[in-house]
C-alpha cells in the first residue's frame, strides 16, 4: 500500500530552503556562529570550545579552514547590505584570529579566548535588528 503525500506547505519551504531574507541569514549566522565557537562544552571549567579552536590546533591547514568557515559569516553580512567599514572590521577580527592561530599548538589558547566569529555574528545581530527588527529573537541561552 502506497502512502499519499501532501506537497510541502510555504511554511514547510521556508524552513527547508536556503533563502536570502534577513530571518534565514539570521539562523545561518547563529548555527555557523555555534559551529565554530561553542560546539560543546569543555567538563570542569564549563568553557564552550568549537571548531574554530579543535582546527588550530592543526599546524597551517587548520587555522585557514577556520579562517575561511570564518569568513562566510562575513559574506552573509556583506550579503545583507551591511558597510564596508563593518566588514573590514570582521576582516580584521577574521585576521587576527588567523594569526592568532598561526602559532602551533599554541595558538589555539589565545584563540580560545578571542572569538572572532562571536565578535562578528554580534555585529550583524545589531544591524539586522536596527534594520530588520521583524528578524529578533529572544536569547534564552546564558553566556
Amino acid at each position: 500500500m502506497t502512502e499519499i503525500i501532501d506537497p510541502p506547505t510555504p511554511k514547510m519551504r521556508r524552513e527547508l530552503s536556503f533563502g536570502t531574507d534577513p530571518r534565514s541569514v539570521r539562523q545561518r549566522i547563529e548555527g555557523m556562529e555555534k559551529l565554530l565557537e561553542r560546539m560543546f562544552v569543555i567538563p570542569g571549567i564549563n568553557k564552550p570550545v568549537g571548531l574554530d579552536v579543535i582546527l588550530d590546533i592543526i599546524p597551517g591547514v587548520g587555522t585557514i579552514s577556520a579562517a575561511a568557515l570564518g569568513s562566510y559569516i562575513a559574506w552573509e553580512a556583506r550579503n545583507l547590505g551591511m558597510s564596508k567599514w563593518q566588514i573590514a572590521r570582521m576582516a580584521g577580527n577574521i585576521g587576527f584570529d588567523m594569526l592568532l592561530g598561526a602559532i602551533p599548538w599554541i595558538g589555539a589558547i589565545p584563540d580560545f579566548f578571542f572569538r572572532s566569529n562571536t565578535r562578528n555574528v554580534r555585529m550583524i545581530k545589531r544591524h539586522l535588528d536596527k534594520h530588520h527588527p521583524d528578524t529578533r529573537t529572544i536569547d534564552v541561552e546564558a553566556r
